[in-house]
């Protein structure tokens, strides 16, 4: 029964001063908003980059012939650099790091495909069957380009989902012949890939293929591989590495980065995650800050409320009461304002960041914005040793109140 009378004392206390306490309480449910506001952007802007990262096989590497920064041994600056079929020959047969490799020919030019009397436009890539790995191809139905494609110069094409829908509708593509640029190609397989419809409005030729039909010539536009290291340092070495091999071939400086450029997935992908870690930190010390700044409001509250009930606790304590019943309920008091607005600032940035989610579309580099269930149960933990902090010092001082000089200061 005292923990009832406790209980209605705190209400009544807290409901004689509703505006004082709303405003103190206003600035915890404030820091708390902000605080989960900001973490549910720090992970929304995580899962658009990841999404970005997803698209492509995260120990992947992309090399792109550029131009010539430095004079070389000889050569002037400026020079273009042009992969051909021989480039990709050395790096496959000499770089032992690499898991799976193809070359990429882009046709941009070649857009038009059609099937009876259905016609759309899409795109053609020239590859070798290690594409399959780094642009994380995932098969539907049938194969993928294979080295046989590539000896005997078949006319087959493994083509995405959007280029089914749009061309085959529901029928079974495999086996079928699609015109691509005025040249009938065998379908032999069927691709899903996750970068996206554009990824998916393809179709994958053997590059042997492309260049005896398309080009005439040996030109190559990237070399792609993946990679078997997940080290970061050794995956900065193996950009190093490339860059020296084909250094060597086309007469241009090692450490001329503009000649070559080299992306690495792995690499590029730890930078950014480690950028958003620096940035969730920071987000929670701006959080955290936000929420002292209430927590203090809320001890000078409290302090206030024992200077104002001096008396009366002069006049419990002169009656029996303990020192623990006196600490116990300015801290009840003070973790009940501080978790029950602190609890509505919760709710409130979890509703924004729902709202968010389902009326702002998601966008490349920012997806989802969300806070999971064990950042919330933070949250509620860290509101109620907020709570506990705030009433430490006024319960302390509320304890130490004698009897006889409460009586003599009313």
């Amino acid at each position: 029964m005292f923990e009832l009378d406790k209980w209605q004392e705190i209400l009544a206390n807290i409901s004689k001063n509703r505006l004082r306490t709303f405003l103190t309480g206003f600035s915890v449910a404030w820091g708390i908003f902000m605080l989960i506001v900001l973490l549910g952007a720090g992970n929304g802007l995580e899962n658009g980059v990841k999404n970005q990262f997803s698209r492509d096989a995260i120990n992947s590497v992309w090399l792109n012939a550029g131009k010539t920064a430095n004079a070389y041994q000889g050569y002037q600056a400026g020079r273009d650099i042009k992969f051909t079929n021989e480039d990709y020959d050395l790096v496959n047969r000499n770089y032992k790091r690499a898991e799976h490799i193809s070359a990429r020919m882009h046709m941009w030019e070649i857009s038009l495909f059609s099937y009876k009397n259905k016609y759309g436009n899409f795109n053609m890539k020239g590859v070798h069957p290690g594409m399959l790995f780094p642009e994380k191809i995932n098969l539907i139905k049938g194969r993928f380009i294979n080295d046989l494609d590539i000896k005997e110069v078949r006319k087959v094409a493994c083509i995405g989902r959007k280029v089914v829908e749009e061309l085959f509708k529901t029928e079974d593509p495999i086996g079928k012949e699609i015109n691509i640029s005025g040249i009938l190609f065998k379908v032999v397989g069927v691709f899903y890939d996750d970068g996206g419809d554009q990824d998916n409005r393809r179709a994958y030729v053997p590059v042997s293929t492309t260049q005896r039909a398309f080009t005439g010539n040996n030109r190559i536009d990237q070399i792609v591989m993946s990679i078997d290291e997940k080290d970061i340092d050794n995956s900065e070495a193996i950009t190093q590495e490339l860059r020296t091999m084909l250094a060597a071939r086309h007469h241009f400086d090692p450490n001329d980065k503009k000649a070559i450029f080299v992306w690495n997935n792995l690499s590029e992908y730890r930078k950014i995650i480690g950028l958003i870690a620096g940035i969730t930190v920071f987000i929670w010390i701006i959080g955290i800050g936000t929420l002292i700044a209430g927590i203090v409001g809320v001890s000078n509250i409290m302090m206030i409320v024992v200077k104002e009930r001096t008396v009366e606790i002069g006049i419990r304590k002169a009656l029996g009461a303990t020192p623990f019943s006196i600490v116990s309920l300015i801290l009840q008091e003070a973790v009940f304002i501080t978790s029950l607005f602190g609890y509505i600032g919760l709710i409130l940035g979890i509703f924004l960041l729902e709202a968010f989610k389902k009326y702002i579309p998601d966008s490349d580099f920012f997806r989802k914005p969300e806070v999971d269930l064990s950042v919330a149960l933070y949250a509620m933990l860290l509101l109620v040793l907020a709570g506990l902090l705030a009433g430490f010092f006024p319960a302390r001082k509320a304890a130490s109140v004698q009897p006889i000089d409460a009586l003599r200061g009313e």
